[in-house]
């Protein structure tokens, strides 16, 4: 709104200042209206150029320079021709305007060969601190295991963190839901507890975007103009990212990746917990929370039990491991040592 009216402001100062001088010896309405249109014509020039990536645009300004100038040495020669007043003047406009067109079209067209990061920081700004930032959703800030991954160093950049994702939060702390508000200031201790650590950085911004009421959406939209990755656990927020062209580090993929791969043949003890959905059928969990399903085990609910692994089962949400015990049925002592224990 501001830059629509700083333009209408130009336009109406260009006018009126052709209005009261008169250029070319115009009439009074004639030179308001030339410099009205003369106004719009920079306008859409001003249109163009920010179009340009501030490759061209270096390009186009330095083919212009070198254009003039070499114009300029050309000008030099025609001055001491044989040539009439009006004939020089007219060849001399004519090589400078050839020579800054020609400098401009060669030097946009070649600019992307530039490297503005070579001229220093003043060219690049914080454009490769954005593009290193990981831009944080309130699933992941709640889940809380962001802080012990960016504690191990193992993800890097600039942690961000909206003030709408902020607000979300200190809703969620806020409601009346004992589970919701423990979820909430969860998330809120996990946040002060990354920002005391030096080793990691985190930035609260306040970009916003008003017309978009969805949360989901305003973090794809602060992702791409950031051009930073977006670090949640939400399946569906992964798959709209997605749709959208914005990369995702997704913390249960990640958990997914560090299990430890089980192979058919291989053995492990498994506590059984609770029925499977089949007949007979037990269930147990590894440490890394791996559902562990194991045939005819339904009366050995409570029990420890050496099983080997039949196959294992890679699912959208996690990996399932079948297993089946010896012929005899054989527990395990309750103080031998646990889990996973492996042979080959």
């Amino acid at each position: 709104m501001d830059l629509i009216v700083l333009r209408l402001l130009f336009v109406a100062l260009l006018a009126g200042v052709c209005y009261f001088l008169h250029p070319f010896g115009m009439t009074d309405w004639v030179s308001a209206c030339v410099g009205a249109g003369a106004a719009c014509a920079v306008i859409v020039f001003e249109f163009r150029v920010r179009a340009l990536s501030l490759r061209r645009l270096i390009g186009a300004v330095a083919g212009s320079v070198l254009g003039i100038m070499g114009a300029a040495l050309f000008c030099l020669v025609l001055r001491s021709a044989p040539l009439s007043g009006s004939t020089s003047a007219a060849l001399q406009i004519f090589v400078l305007l050839l020579m800054t067109y020609i400098g401009l079209l060669v030097g946009a067209n070649k600019g992307d060969l530039l490297n503005p990061a070579a001229l220093g920081t003043v060219f690049t700004g914080d454009r490769p601190l954005r593009r290193s930032a990981k831009v944080l959703d309130t699933s992941v800030i709640i889940d809380g295991r962001i802080a012990d991954i960016a504690e191990a160093g193992f993800i890097d950049g600039m942690m961000v963190v909206p003030e709408f994702v902020l607000r979300e939060l200190q809703t969620v702390a806020d409601s009346t839901d004992s589970s919701k508000r423990q979820r909430g200031r969860r998330g809120l201790d996990m946040l002060q507890r990354m920002q005391s650590n030096t080793a990691i950085q985190v930035q609260i911004v306040p970009d916003d975007f008003p017309a978009i009421h969805e949360v989901d959406l305003k973090l794809l939209e602060l992702a791409k103009k950031w051009e930073a990755k977006v670090v949640t656990n939400d399946f569906n927020l992964n798959k709209v990212a997605h749709l959208h062209r914005v990369e995702v580090l997704n913390i249960n993929d990640l958990a997914n990746a560090l299990r430890p791969v089980v192979l058919p043949g291989e053995r492990m003890n498994v506590l059984i917990l609770k029925e499977g959905k089949e007949f007979n059928q037990g269930v147990g969990y590894l440490d890394d929370g791996t559902m562990v399903v194991v045939d005819h085990a339904r009366k050995l609910i409570g029990k420890l039990v050496e099983i080997s692994v039949t196959s294992v089962l890679q699912t959208a949400s996690g990996k399932m491991i079948f297993g089946k015990m010896d012929e005899n049925g054989k527990s395990v002592e309750p103080g031998r040592p646990g889990p996973v224990e492996i042979s080959h």
